[in-house]
């Protein structure tokens, strides 16, 4: 009979940390800011208060209905689809920007997913090891962590007000020069036009240049161009237009088509860039989501057919964004609240700068103290800059215009700005304005809205 040892059951070393400890060591990714504003204004909804909710950007229209049709009818497909997706889904997807924005796209170079936000991951997964992340500042809020997630290197590229807080062929060049780097590295230039958080893009010139920056430097380029449809004027340029053969662009059905929630992401790899990045693009796919939703990919071959209900349905999009976002960053800017006027999307970010001496008077020095501050005081949710990669420092906040009812908006015709379903939007940019103008006069009881 086998002997056992006199220890078999003897605790553990007191040197040795016990597995909990383990598994909790280290720093783990924080949530979404985004996310959490959400479920922040939630509570206090729940507690009764009147919240403008300016922090969270999920389209406020209803996902156009001849998919909501095409995903009923398909309730009942169950049936795993191909990791790329479907080819249907792929040629629709495809087709849709090659009209929309003249970009040789073909379903063979397109991956679908759940959502634009995996393929990002993915795509950082896929790169090599000592590649390096160039991130703007500001950013959308999960291309840095996503990058630590990935165990890359990340640079901030540092944009400012007078650059309309936009990457530039300019700061671009700055950021690359006098820098010993390999010549085998790997750089990835992560850029987000209509941004999130600023609602802006370059003008087509300096995007050219921008280009020829890319270029020269041999840069990977991933231009995540989900708020694309949603241009004000409809005059989105793929950067891909610029650089065909060093862009993969991201896009999907969250914003202009309103079906966040649905999950479907596209992504465009131009074959320029090789059969082994793909290859290594589906596996991670392969091993992690394994296809989309069967009834999602039916619905999105609809939703990406042009159709007159279909551009009708965008262009009402576009025709509301454009006035309440004019309307809101001319009223902030003529408060002293420096704002530039968007160019897409539904995101302001407006600067507080001017008001940092009176804003430090009454304790508030940081971005996040600043939106803490315009919750508890004013009723009105906004994330700070430093959500998005800017210095805690900086009196910056992203503005998200769409706490409104955009079905009743998308049955008007005309002016938008005056309709009642619109209020809780007016009250937010009138409580921020009188935030600031009370600051001047020595309070900050600017009241809730």
């Amino acid at each position: 009979m086998p002997s056992h040892p006199s220890n078999h059951h003897a605790p553990a070393s007191a040197s040795k940390s016990t597995l909990t400890e383990r598994l909790n060591a280290g720093e783990a990714p924080r949530a979404s800011d985004t996310l959490l504003i959400n479920e922040q204004t939630r509570l206090r909804e729940a507690g009764g208060e009147r919240i403008v909710k300016f922090g969270f950007g999920q389209s406020p229209f209803p996902v156009f209905a001849p998919a909501v049709e095409a995903l009923a009818d398909h309730a009942a497909d169950k049936a795993y689809l191909p990791v790329q997706g479907l080819a249907a889904a792929r040629e629709a997807v495809a087709a849709f920007h090659r009209e929309v924005d003249g970009v040789d796209w073909q379903a063979e170079e397109m991956l679908l997913a759940p959502g634009s936000k995996l393929l990002l991951f993915a795509l950082l997964k896929a790169l090599p090891a000592d590649a390096e992340v160039l991130i703007p500042d500001p950013a959308w809020v999960s291309y840095a962590p996503q990058a630590r997630m990935c165990h890359l290197a990340t640079r901030r590229v540092t944009c400012s007000f007078e650059s309309r807080w936009q990457v530039n062929a300019v700061s671009l060049e700055e950021a690359l020069s006098g820098r010993n780097e390999p010549n085998n590295r790997v750089r990835l230039l992560i850029l987000n036009q209509p941004g999130n958080p600023t609602g802006l893009s370059l003008d087509h010139a300096e995007q050219a240049k921008l280009a020829d920056v890319a270029r020269r430097h041999d840069l990977l380029v991933l231009s995540d161009e989900i708020y694309g449809v949603l241009d004000h004027d409809g005059s989105h340029r793929a950067f891909a237009r610029d650089y065909p053969e060093g862009t993969v662009t991201t896009t999907g059905l969250s914003k202009w088509c309103g079906a966040g929630g649905w999950r479907f992401g596209a992504m465009h790899v131009p074959a320029a860039l090789g059969k082994a990045l793909f290859s290594r693009l589906l596996g991670i796919a392969s091993e992690t989501w394994s296809s989309v939703a069967s009834p999602v990919q039916e619905a999105a071959c609809v939703a990406y057919q042009r159709t007159p209900a279909l551009e009708a349905y965008i262009n009402r999009q576009r025709e509301i964004l454009t006035e309440i976002g004019q309307w809101a960053a001319h009223e902030l800017d003529a408060a002293g609240i420096r704002t530039h006027a968007p160019d897409g999307g539904f995101y302001l970010y407006p600067d507080f700068e001017a008001h940092r001496q009176a804003l430090a008077r009454h304790g508030i020095t940081t971005g996040s103290e600043l939106t803490q501050a315009l919750l508890k005081k004013c009723g009105v949710a906004l994330l700070p800059g430093s959500a998005f990669g800017a210095p805690a420092e900086r009196l910056t906040a992203r503005l998200a215009y769409v706490d409104f009812d955009g079905e009743a908006l998308l049955a008007t015709s005309g002016s938008v700005i005056a309709h009642p379903g619109l209020e809780k939007v007016r009250d937010g940019i009138h409580a921020l304005t009188a935030f600031v103008k009370s600051l001047e006069g020595g309070s900050t009881a600017a009241g809730n809205t």
